[in-house]
């Protein structure tokens, strides 16, 4: 009888245990899904850049720093989204700023403004920005979630061992906050 009892729970301790790391396997996942979210929001605002860029080279050929710096800070986030969330989120902020001049070389240019083409690439890249927050949002939520699994007792003795990690979240330096609060201002209607 005793047998059966000790038998009954070592089956509940595993049935538990599987549990828990079928948890943690579908949280981290959810995570992974998230982080893939966000990449490929930035690829797709990535993608509407050089389109933007060169709407915009049309009509203001002489400000060719602010082209380069925007190309450049296209391929820093490009780069950053490989290596995780703190990175990416440095890359972001020198995009923002770099944006902000390319919109403000546009500022000066009425007939750019006017422009239908201009004007759906803005369209576009503030529908891209919403994207791209709503997918730091969840991926923020989903690595919210793994993370306290993984601290609360009594899962945080099994998530090591399994070899679980916490995960960072997607956070703005608090220097740079003001910047990136919203999407870059892309509207030119007075």
């Amino acid at each position: 009888m005793i047998l059966w009892i000790v038998l009954g729970v070592i089956a509940l301790f595993v049935i538990w245990l599987i549990g828990v790391y079928n948890g943690l396997v579908k949280l981290n996942v959810r995570v992974k899904e998230a982080w893939s979210d966000i990449t490929v929001q930035l690829k797709r605002r990535a993608d509407l850049i050089p389109n933007l860029v060169n709407a915009v080279k049309g009509y203001a050929k002489h400000e060719k720093s602010v082209f380069e710096n925007v190309t450049k800070a296209r391929s820093a986030v490009m780069e950053a989204s490989e290596k995780g969330p703190a990175a990416t989120a440095e890359a972001e902020n020198m995009f923002q700023s770099a944006l902000k001049s390319l919109f403000a070389v546009a500022e000066a240019y009425p007939d750019l403004k006017a422009n239908e083409n201009f004007k759906h690439l803005q369209e576009e890249l503030v529908d891209t920005e919403d994207k791209i927050q709503a997918a730091r949002r969840f991926y923020n939520g989903s690595a919210r979630d793994l993370n306290i699994k993984i601290q609360t007792f009594p899962n945080n003795m099994f998530a090591n061992m399994f070899g679980f990690k916490e995960r960072e979240f997607f956070e703005v330096d608090e220097s740079e906050a003001e910047t990136v609060k919203k999407a870059p201002d892309v509207s030119f209607d007075k």
